[in-house]
């Protein structure tokens, strides 16, 4: 499947319009671009961020959460707190630059968000749900503000964010083209339960690490695959037909020259019957803030 088909599993149609918008030259802070948060300093090297998580809204100072309150009661929302909060913000832009954007991964405070671009703090926005669901997921992606920032009583670096996608576990997982069962027959209700498994596990043993923040390579990686990439997920349904299971899954420099930081992320599957394993691979560049396939998953051969 080609890498762009990928551009849909977040269920996120402005996904799909920006995505193929050309990054400023080395897709990091500059001069002349976004909302001028530059650096002057040449020699300043951002650190990338596609981070999977929860954008999370919260109260900087007491201040600022009588104002909300006395607006919100101007307003008659009702509803959830998360349903008011919301509505509030919609309709008081000014109250959504005072919050803190806090940004969870697996539960914990990770980063605080700012967007590049002002007019981007309507995402924000949108990432409140009105009823809130352990599966919500957002994605972010930019770059990290060298110089942790406080808000309130947390101090946490910066994400400064290009896009930010909000959607939820299943939808994203729903998005994945089904490929057809063996013989050209559309699977049944047994063979969907099973790949809804299959990409279940991947996405949980891909993106959805304790450990993955999204700012290193090999992350960054991990997860674009995850939200881009399906193949991932078919090849390990089709595997898991072949009464394989997925032991593990590597992230390796490529063994090929390049200017460029190009990463093969290996997935290994091991016969349950003979324990013999047969690997896979995904060659991802990572050089810019928005990776992109270099070579389809394909046999991996070990050199």
């Amino acid at each position: 499947m080609e890498a762009q088909d990928a551009a849909d599993l977040t269920g996120n149609e402005r996904l799909n319009e920006t995505t193929h918008l050309a990054p400023s030259e080395g897709s990091g802070p500059c001069p002349n671009c976004g909302d001028g948060m530059a650096r002057q300093d040449t020699a300043y090297t951002p650190t990338h961020v596609y981070a999977l998580g929860r954008v999370e809204a919260q109260f900087p100072s007491l201040g600022v959460e009588k104002e909300f309150a006395q607006t919100g009661a101007q307003s008659g929302a009702t509803g959830t707190n998360a349903a008011v909060m919301k509505k509030v913000l919609q309709e008081n832009r000014y109250l959504a630059r005072q919050i803190c954007w806090v940004f969870r991964i697996s539960g914990m405070e990770t980063y605080l968000l700012r967007p590049r671009d002002t007019a981007d703090f309507g995402l924000l926005v949108e990432a409140v749900r009105e009823d809130p669901a352990p599966t919500d997921l957002d994605l972010v992606i930019g770059w990290l503000d060298p110089e942790p920032a406080t808000c309130g009583v947390l101090t946490l670096r910066v994400a400064v964010f290009d896009q930010l996608y909000s959607f939820d576990r299943a939808s994203l997982l729903g998005a994945i083209p089904r490929p057809a069962a063996p013989g050209g027959k559309k699977s049944g209700q047994e063979a969907e339960a099973a790949f809804n498994w299959t990409a279940a596990e991947v996405l949980d043993r891909t993106a959805l690490l304790i450990d993955n923040a999204g700012a290193t390579d090999e992350h960054r990686a991990l997860n674009y695959l995850a939200v881009r990439y399906p193949s991932i997920y078919e090849r390990t349904a089709q595997a898991h037909r072949e009464n394989k299971a997925l032991a593990r899954i590597d992230v390796d420099p490529a063994p090929v020259s390049s200017t460029r930081k190009l990463l093969d992320v290996i997935f290994t599957y091991t016969d349950r019957a003979t324990d013999v394993p047969d690997r896979f691979f995904v060659r991802v560049d990572v050089e810019e803030e928005f990776p992109f396939i270099v070579n389809p998953m394909a046999p991996y051969f070990s050199r």
